[in-house]
């Protein structure tokens, strides 16, 4: 299962009511946190969850609203007494703005290693998580992010046996290790049935709407997506400062068929998103407008 938390949902600055963006996903011990924007660190602490098994930090890009919660959280990190590495990944210039972010927090006990996007889609491992990047529509290089936790086909114990695999082994090929046998290689999938259908997530905001969002999204568990403006006439402003509106969002979203979609990234002027929903619901069923502290849990599906 992935625990999943929208810490912030505001964009441009923060409000009494509305952190800045930011999106924290656990799973089996590891936890991913998707931009940083000032007060993230309080938005998690709200959240009850904890700094500690932050193993990585992706960035969209780096406009302030994204990634300026970042030196304070890296402190917080630090003074919980981190000392694994952390993995911070994000668009080309990705170490020059965090190494002067870090001149107001120089000394850390544990390293950063950067991880920079430069291609059109990019695809990351960690700690069981697969991490698809894929470049959006800003007016800077900004990148979206679909999360997959795969699941492997079922263990068949009757082909294990075939193949004289001991008892004591077959944990080792349902991780994924091969083992020998009598001299023979035996691979996991040669006892595991047809992959199964994994835990599918997906996040994209600063952007017009793209073909690399609806396909990333296709299918997915959870689409979390800008919705910058609700109101009516916001239109022209969306297009020259590329960002989406309610509506154009839940287009995307009945193009790619999400099980779900969070709306998120609102403008400071946008006061009560609830109020444009119901015109979202027209085009896409099942949305909702995200706020700070939502969270779901979605599970692998039931055999």
């Amino acid at each position: 299962m992935l625990d999943v938390c929208l810490l912030g949902t505001g964009g441009m600055m923060p409000l009494p009511y509305r952190w800045l963006t930011a999106l924290m996903m656990r799973y089996n011990g590891s936890s991913i946190l998707i931009d940083c924007g000032e007060g993230t660190q309080i938005a998690i602490k709200e959240k009850g969850w904890s700094f500690k098994p932050i193993d990585m930090i992706c960035f969209t890009h780096y406009h302030a609203d994204h990634i300026s919660g970042l030196p304070g959280l890296l402190l917080t990190m630090g003074n919980a007494e981190r000392s694994e590495p952390l993995k911070l990944v994000g668009p080309k210039g990705l170490e020059r703005v965090v190494t002067a972010l870090r001149t107001i927090a120089p000394e850390l006990p544990f390293s950063l290693e950067f991880i920079e996007l430069t291609e059109a889609k990019e695809t990351l491992l960690q700690n069981g998580y697969r991490i698809e990047a894929f470049r959006v529509n800003h007016n800077v290089t900004c990148y979206g992010y679909s999360i997959w936790i795969d699941r492997i086909g079922k263990f068949q114990p009757d082909k294990a046996k075939e193949y004289g695999v001991p008892l004591r082994s077959w944990n080792l090929l349902q991780k994924g290790e091969s083992i020998e046998v009598d001299g023979k290689i035996i691979t996991p999938d040669m006892v595991l049935g047809e992959r199964r259908k994994g835990i599918h997530l997906t996040y994209c905001t600063d952007s017009r709407p793209t073909v690399s969002m609806v396909e990333a999204a296709k299918e997915a568990d959870l689409l979390i997506c800008e919705g910058m403006y609700g109101e009516d006439g916001k239109e022209a402003k969306a297009r020259e400062y590329k960002h989406m509106t309610f509506l154009e969002a839940a287009k995307v979203a009945a193009e790619a068929k999400p099980k779900r979609m969070w709306l998120t990234h609102y403008s400071p002027s946008l006061i009560k998103a609830e109020e444009f929903m119901p015109g979202v619901k027209e085009v896409f069923p099942n949305a909702e407008a995200g706020k700070d502290g939502k969270s779901i849990t979605l599970y692998f599906e039931e055999e």
